[in-house]
């Protein structure tokens, strides 16, 4: 190995990347654009919930129940209505997610102590929202028939005869922010994304330009030529890493309660892995469209969908769940998450660095080899 010539192909490749303002842009502002793009816009929270009301009883007693939505941060009264004709159509042009019915007689049989059979039209066409929507309105249905119980055995001098007292306490992320969950898994995505597809386009460059014949003619060998193009992007990548690090804590109020020296360690080695399989693809692609096509491809979608970034693993059928031990992003994904949200060191992470370890070890010599034949070709 003769670091005077890495250097040389890391000093040609440094001065492409300036030179390339697509290169450079795709490196550095695609990774801070698509940061603050999915950290605001992606995100699992439902709140603010429009719901519209049809009060058929119109008393004190109905309005005092639907203060208890109207006060509540998940729901925003958009509209009262009469009928159920003008309810569904609410519902249907979605001006409303769900709509509340109450009877008739709602006080006389709230002050008798009898069953009130309240409606709720819930839109279920978004089954996941319908489900959390239905959890708040149990939810703020629940708080008001305790209230309502507890003043009646005060008023007849009893106690509330309730044996528990569920006081929940939920750790890491008390406020239950789906941002806290998702910037960590996004830094994830965007980092095995972005180094492929950049790197995905080193080497079919040089065989589009003719300019790899005069390197295979110098004493250049492939473990140089390979290395001296992924300095470079190491630099790239690292910057990337620490622009999200920095957005992650100061943009979006995401807190780092464990090592940032072990983040940044653990983050070389899958940003290692992820170049080298770029590098890997540009040397068996041979040209810079098919390159970056199979980079998006090979990153993108499994990293999206098999790594629990959006969806957890456990609720994954079997042949899917074994399927995503093959995904480098789901061991990341973990670290960032134990890092971030648990202050985890490194003897909770062992098993998912190892595992990078050898993705980062397997994927450049894979690349190195790959190329030595390439060449000989």
């Amino acid at each position: 190995m003769n670091l005077r010539r890495v250097g040389a192909i890391s000093k040609k490749e440094f001065i492409q990347v300036i030179r390339d303002t697509r290169s450079l842009s795709m490196a550095i502002v695609i990774p801070v654009m698509l940061l603050v793009l999915f950290g605001y816009a992606l995100t699992l929270d439902v709140d603010n919930v429009p719901m519209v009301i049809w009060d058929r009883d119109n008393s004190q007693v109905s309005k005092d129940f639907i203060l208890n939505f109207r006060n509540s941060p998940y729901f925003q009264l958009v509209g009262w209505y009469d009928g159920y004709e003008a309810l569904s159509g609410a519902i249907d042009q979605g001006e409303a997610r769900f709509a509340m019915v109450i009877p008739k007689d709602f006080s006389r049989l709230v002050e008798s102590g009898r069953e009130v059979p309240v409606q709720f039209l819930i839109d279920g066409s978004d089954s996941n929202t319908a489900t959390i929507v239905r959890g708040y309105i149990a939810s703020v249905v629940g708080r008001y028939n305790e209230r309502f119980l507890t003043a009646a055995l005060r008023a007849s001098g009893m106690t509330n005869p309730a044996p528990l007292d569920f006081k929940p306490r939920p750790w890491f992320n008390p406020n239950f922010e789906s941002k806290i969950f998702i910037v960590p898994g996004l830094m994830s995505v965007i980092i095995m994304i972005i180094s492929a597809l950049i790197t995905s386009l080193t080497v079919a460059r040089e065989w589009e330009r003719g300019t790899m014949e005069q390197l295979i003619a110098t004493p250049v060998r492939a473990g140089e030529l390979i290395l001296g193009k992924f300095i470079p992007y190491v630099c790239i990548g690292y910057l990337n890493i620490l622009i999200a690090v920095v957005m992650a804590k100061y943009f979006f109020g995401v807190p780092l309660r464990g090592s940032a020296w072990l983040l940044f360690c653990l983050s070389g080695l899958f940003l290692l892995g992820a170049l080298a399989q770029g590098v890997l693809i540009s040397i068996v692609a041979r040209n810079q469209l098919f390159a970056s096509q199979m980079a998006i491809l090979t990153t993108f979608t499994p990293t999206f969908l098999l790594s629990g970034f959006l969806y957890p693993i456990w609720n994954m059928p079997i042949a899917v769940q074994a399927l995503t031990y093959l995904v480098p992003a789901r061991y990341f994904i973990a670290i960032l998450r134990e890092i971030y949200l648990k202050g985890i060191g490194i003897a909770g992470l062992w098993k998912q660095a190892a595992f990078l370890l050898i993705f980062s070890v397997g994927a450049m010599g894979l690349a190195r080899r790959r190329f030595k034949k390439k060449v000989a070709w």
